[in-house]
């Protein structure tokens, strides 16, 4: 049973620790030094698929159209994926030369109304964001530069979460959890080999774009495929996509087991794309992370049977404490209360590791996310004249 426990000490402390460490030692090792120039402004096509977006569609087009670039160079793409709101109606109102709406139907997905957006783009580049992330107007700019270096085939942003509920556990705990994974970004984005991109804020090259498959998420399988191509793929933390996210437990464990179930099926898929570095990061970073149901499972096991010892009876004592930290924080979410970090953390912990363990078994047993129901409670937070951040 010691060996178990040992076990599962390793696992956790690999993933958490062991991983950004050695990124360190990379970074310092053999560190990349792309070209950037402010001054580089190719011509770029927005790509942004919705899907009921009626309530933040119009200040999202337009804030993009306002955008701090040349108007010669932007296009602004919107595809509804079937639309059962307003969606349609706010989009056939918006008149500039530079923005284009064309209708899905019936509803194929995300990937399938990007697929069509990508065969309609003009630009040197694409960027893609989603319909209810605010980003400022110099962002953009931001991310184009990267690509005055050949080398560079993808950048992405960084993710910023603000809790509207001002101190739920979902909200606490997600900007905590994002923190960390702001920090692989940075470490990745050092060598570059940035895993995987922020879906709402990221951009390649038109040349680099293949069609997406249905059930993969963009944001995975386009760096997936960049960097076996052997481009750069960089992190820029001054370009943010601000979102709300979700304040419901089951929302946010239903977000959470469809993006790992699509990115254990992109592994498989794509294992011939990931070799060497790569397929070390997607395995440290993402497969092991996915299961760390597994180590926890096996510290309460073995520290359970070995309880009689007095090491193991306090590591069993702190885990009762956490996982009874756990659940005060999720008896808060579901009653709609705030929770401070001490409660918001355990509880995230827990609800991202069960739904990585269900992400997991539903790519085994062959479920998929072609498509999916939003998160309401994340929808309708930035209008044009209020509520701006940035």
């Amino acid at each position: 049973m010691s060996i178990l426990f040992w076990i599962g000490v390793a696992w956790l402390a690999y993933v958490y620790a062991g991983y950004p460490l050695i990124l360190i030692l990379l970074a310092l090792t053999r560190p990349v030094h792309p070209k950037i120039r402010d001054d580089y402004l190719p011509s770029v096509s927005v790509l942004i698929a919705a899907r009921n977006e009626e309530r933040d569609i119009g200040w999202k087009v337009t804030e993009t159209l306002a955008w701090d670039y040349p108007v010669d160079k932007l296009q602004v793409l919107v595809a509804s994926d079937a639309s059962e709101d307003r969606t349609d109606e706010i989009l056939r109102e918006i008149k500039d030369p530079r923005f284009c709406f064309v209708r899905i139907e019936p509803r194929g997905g995300k990937s399938q109304a990007l697929n069509r957006l990508a065969q309609m783009a003009r630009g040197e580049v694409f960027f893609f964001t989603d319909a209810n992330s605010h980003i400022e107007a110099s962002g953009l700019r931001r991310m184009v530069r990267h690509f005055a270096d050949e080398r560079v085939g993808c950048v992405t942003g960084e993710m910023r979460y603000k809790d509207r509920a001002q101190g739920s556990a979902v909200g606490r705990g997600t900007k905590v959890y994002w923190g960390y994974e702001s920090l692989i970004k940075y470490l990745e984005g050092q060598i570059g080999s940035v895993l995987v991109c922020v879906g709402s804020v990221f951009a390649i090259r038109r040349s680099l774009f293949q069609p997406l498959q249905p059930d993969v998420a963009n944001d995975l399988e386009l760096p997936v495929r960049i960097g076996r191509a052997g481009y750069w793929i960089r992190y820029e933390p001054e370009t943010q996509s601000v979102e709300y996210p979700a304040l419901k437990p089951g929302e946010e464990f239903a977000r959470q087991r469809r993006i790992v179930a699509q990115g254990a099926l992109a592994m498989w898929r794509f294992r011939g794309c990931l070799k060497g570095l790569r397929l070390w990061q997607f395995i440290s970073r993402k497969f092991l992370r996915w299961l760390t149901a597994v180590p926890l499972l096996l510290l309460f096991i073995s520290s359970a049977c070995l309880a009689s010892r007095p090491f193991y009876a306090a590591a069993l004592a702190a885990q009762l404490a956490f996982w009874g930290l756990a659940l005060a924080g999720y008896a808060l979410a579901r009653a709609g209360r705030r929770a401070g970090r001490l409660l918001a953390v355990p509880f995230y912990v827990g609800l991202v590791s069960l739904a990585g363990l269900a992400g997991v078994i539903d790519a085994c047993v062959g479920r998929r996310f072609d498509v999916w129901e939003i998160a309401t409670l994340s929808r309708g937070g930035f209008r044009a004249d209020s509520d701006r951040v940035g």
